[in-house]
């Protein structure tokens, strides 16, 4: 009752016209009652992933539908902002939602996780997670996302919604549970529940927390248990040569079987998301173009393949609009290949030098650097003891990039204290996310700012820096806002959003872009790199033209206004565009101009660069270097909309 009470009242301010209505004219055309929408995502798909080798049920619906050929994620490039992005229609700095590790210094006990553990806001949290994702929304009131939901929009005009697949992303689209929801760690409601197990399908295990004292039978295999991942002899660091499947394979197998046998056959919803983690999981895992996530993309074509199939079987294929789409894409955790050569794995461990190897190096420890620049600042991250004996850089001589400390005893480990109970003037809170990492400063202290930005310039590692209105125009920054990545009072918002630094072309495994990153895997995204925003869309459906290349920019934000549009619905507040010129009767791409811009900060003077630079791993005398931010951007315009993609954002040193 509380969740409707609050969706009128939104709806009233709409009315009286306290925000704004939807970027195309006029009011959404009624759609005929049949009509339905399936999103399926497939989780850090990169554009160029796509081949009639490994994916020729997408290659047949490209071919059938539309391609989107310049699609772009929300920044930063995440699996949550770009979540909300679909929900809503909107960009951070709208939504308020900064997945998907963030810190809001909330209450030390804010409820427990899908497995039952305490959640923590004092310390960063992982948002990939139903029991997190519900105490960040009672610590901001019901609040989590600043403005209402596609499917709370589709769910108030009596549509029926599901929600399948991957923990936190599929549930952030229906937080408060309207539809049916069968996620990783969650069926809802009983009634799900009970047609699942009476078709013979298992729940995941972790379900039975949401049905205290319930007497269900969950099975004793858990159908949504990752996989193995294959290591080397360290034990910490995947075998990509060894890993020749998917991790993910068996969970998305039971999501989409049991999607199309019970959700889709039997209650026929008019709108839903499914969001399976393949690739990504296996490309974080083992790195984009390993035969481990060469499998994954066959595994997850397969599945659309039974999609289509059950649409075909059930009569349905000739209403659904189906969507193929990806939250981002996907790099290579790598430093620089000429100062860290890619190697061979030989006997379980790092080998010679091989250009057609894999990478040693690549993992950056933002507040562990911070740490030891000796700024007069404490850093903290919440993480602890971490250890990343290869990821943490060998160089040719078998020195590493970041020296051990005495956490672990071995090389490559290091060691951070958590976010203590009282912060200081001079503590920094570093929320460790991937390509990008957040710095959060509690005491908003300029001076504090200024010399994490000074600090950020000066490591090879970071590449363009974004800084908070509130600290005025820092020498070699950007604003947050040119993102839309700050919200308009600034408080939901890091300090500072740093990308680390990549290389688009540099190739491991046959696919260039690489980057470094702040977690311990072989392929990371959130970062500013071209090949980490652009992902994929490709939709095909009765309301589609057939065999259209689209060549104009569109985003990951036009996604809900479009499925909007189709279902004869509204989606105020929304800041993308509907996709009209991939429509039947729709404008020419002849109807829009483009206007491509590049944007350049000021330039920051004077700075003392100490990332070694030295092939057999020697501090050589640092250089004096100056730093500059690149951002591309790009702006469609036609009578009815205007709308701007943040293209790629660079660093530039000289």
């Amino acid at each position: 009752m509380r969740i409707r009470v609050r969706s009128l009242l939104f709806w009233l301010l709409i009315a009286i016209g306290c925000t704004t209505g939807p970027r195309w004219g006029g009011a959404p055309p009624p759609a005929p009652a049949e009509t339905r929408v399936i999103l399926f995502v497939w989780d850090g798909l990169r554009p160029d992933s796509m081949s009639g080798d490994d994916t020729p049920n997408l290659v047949r619906l490209r071919d059938e539908g539309v391609l989107f050929e310049d699609q772009h994620a929300a920044f930063p490039t995440f699996t949550m902002i770009n979540a909300a992005a679909f929900a809503t229609g909107s960009y951070p700095g709208r939504t308020g939602f900064y997945g998907n590790y963030v810190w809001v210094d909330g209450p030390s006990d804010a409820g427990v996780s899908a497995q039952g553990a305490r959640v923590d806001l004092h310390q960063p949290v992982f948002t990939e997670d139903h029991g997190v994702v519900d105490a960040l929304d009672r610590f901001y009131g019901g609040q989590l996302l600043l403005v209402g939901t596609l499917f709370e929009v589709a769910q108030d005009a009596g549509l029926l919604t599901a929600t399948v697949g991957k923990v936190g992303a599929s549930y952030l689209q229906d937080r408060h549970r309207g539809g049916f929801i069968l996620e990783e760690r969650l069926v809802w409601p009983r009634a799900l529940l009970d047609e699942l197990q009476d078709a013979g399908f298992p729940v995941p295990r972790s379900t039975l927390a949401a049905y205290p004292g319930a007497d269900i039978d969950a099975g004793r295999e858990d159908p949504t248990r990752p996989g193995p991942v294959v290591f080397l002899a360290d034990g910490v660091t995947s075998d990509p040569t060894r890993g020749l499947t998917s991790p993910a394979r068996e969970d998305n197998a039971y999501l989409m079987s049991a999607f199309t046998e019970t959700v889709l056959a039997r209650r026929r919803p008019r709108l839903a998301v499914v969001w399976l983690r393949n690739p990504d999981t296996t490309e974080h895992d083992y790195g984009p173009g390993t035969s481990a996530s060469r499998d994954a993309l066959r595994a997850q074509d397969a599945l659309l393949g039974q999609l289509r199939s059950a649409l075909d079987r059930l009569g349905l294929a000739a209403t659904t609009d189906l969507f193929v789409v990806s939250d981002h894409g996907h790099s290579s955790v790598s430093g620089p290949v000429d100062l860290f050569p890619l190697r061979a794995i030989v006997d379980g461990g790092v080998g010679p030098a091989d250009p057609h190897g894999y990478s040693v190096s690549g993992q950056v420890r933002t507040a562990d650097l911070i740490n030891r620049a000796h700024l007069g600042l404490r850093a903290v991250d919440g993480l602890g003891c971490l250890d990343a004996p290869v990821l943490s850089g060998i160089l040719a001589s078998g020195a590493r990039l970041y020296p051990g400390l005495d956490c672990g005893g071995r090389p490559g480990t290091s060691l951070v204290p958590r976010v203590p109970s009282v912060l200081g003037p001079r503590d920094v809170v570093v929320v460790a996310n991937g390509g990008s990492d957040f710095l959060h400063v509690p005491s908003r202290d300029p001076d504090v700012v200024r010399a994490l930005v000074r600090f950020l310039q000066s490591r090879e590692e970071y590449g363009p820096v974004f800084v908070a209105r509130r600290y005025g125009d820092l020498p070699g920054t950007l604003p947050l806002d040119v993102l839309r990545a700050e919200t308009g009072s600034g408080e939901r918002a890091p300090d500072i959003i740093v990308s680390f630094s990549f290389n688009a072309s540099a190739e491991v495994q046959g696919m260039p872009g690489i980057e470094f990153s702040s977690l311990a895997k072989r392929g990371m995204h959130g970062g500013s790199s071209p090949v980490d925003v652009h992902n994929t869309l490709v939709v095909a459906g009765p309301h589609f033209r057939k065999g259209f290349h689209d060549t104009l920019p569109s985003g990951n934000v036009d996604v809900a206004p479009t499925v909007a549009r189709l279902l004869g619905l509204s989606l105020p507040g929304a800041e993308g565009r509907v996709l009209d010129e991939a429509l039947v009767g729709g404008p020419a791409v002849a109807d829009f101009s483009l206007e491509v811009r590049l944007r350049t900060s000021t330039v920051a003077e004077g700075l003392r660069m100490s990332l070694p630079t030295d092939p057999d791993g020697r501090q050589v005398e640092p250089g004096v270097t100056r730093y500059r931010i690149e951002l591309q951007t790009k702006t469609l315009r036609s009578s009815r909309i205007t709308a701007t993609y943040a293209d790629w954002a660079r660093a530039v040193r000289d």
